[in-house]
């Protein structure tokens, strides 16, 4: 009976085994409690670095910010627009601690801490929340605001890989109820995605930007 319940309880913190011959490397625990430690310091980095400015831009209003290179990619022109403070407050803050969230699960993944359902939904759910977040942003600088904030872009870059990655590893473990053809074709594919998805987020900017660039 003791046997039982042990197996039930684990089979709900972790519908499949991270070292089960059918999960795929990325979304085994060290590989993936990796990358989770990588992306989340590079936002979280990212993410400071504009709080520091914003503040600085606060006591000083006159204060150039360090990836303020031209009228096209200026961080402290960004600041000044209502998109910068879409819930009153600076942008930056939700990524400091949303990105905090990523490096601690990372390293308790690293650790050997395995999470339950629950904690992954949630996770999914939060790092969805983030990157239709960041795609918001995108989509305002491109068409609306039509300035660049190069420290805006590099959390443009970490959410791309965590939020695929999460999603297929979430398909994968069963968190997320897909086909298994489905689950099977985008853990084999996810790398490509991956690439596929930053030419795509490049390639807007580029032709977007065209008369800069040439």
């Amino acid at each position: 009976m003791s046997h039982r319940t042990t197996n039930n309880i684990s089979s709900i913190q972790e519908p499949a085994q991270d070292d089960a011959a059918s999960v795929p490397g990325f979304a085994r625990r060290v590989p993936f409690g990796i990358m989770f430690v990588a992306a989340g310091v590079i936002g979280w980095v990212a993410a400071g670095i504009l709080i520091l400015e914003k503040l600085e831009l606060y006591r000083d209003p006159d204060h150039v910010t360090s990836c303020d290179i031209n009228p096209w990619v200026s961080c402290g022109q960004v600041m000044e627009t209502w998109q910068s403070e879409l819930f009153g407050f600076p942008n930056p803050f939700i990524g400091l601690v949303g990105f905090t969230v990523i490096i601690t699960t990372g390293m308790a993944l690293l650790a050997g801490a395995r999470f339950s359902r629950w904690y992954w939904a949630g996770l999914q759910a939060g790092i969805t929340l983030g990157a239709v977040f960041a795609t918001w942003l995108w989509s305002q600088a491109l068409f609306d605001i039509y300035i660049l904030c190069l420290y805006c872009m590099i959390v443009w870059a970490a959410m791309i890989p965590l939020f695929i990655l999460t999603t297929v590893r979430n398909m994968v473990h069963g968190i997320i109820p897909a086909p298994a053809g489905l689950t099977r074709g985008l853990a084999a594919w996810v790398g490509p995605i991956i690439v596929l998805t930053y030419i795509a987020v490049a390639a807007s900017v580029f032709f977007r930007f065209l008369h800069v660039f040439t």
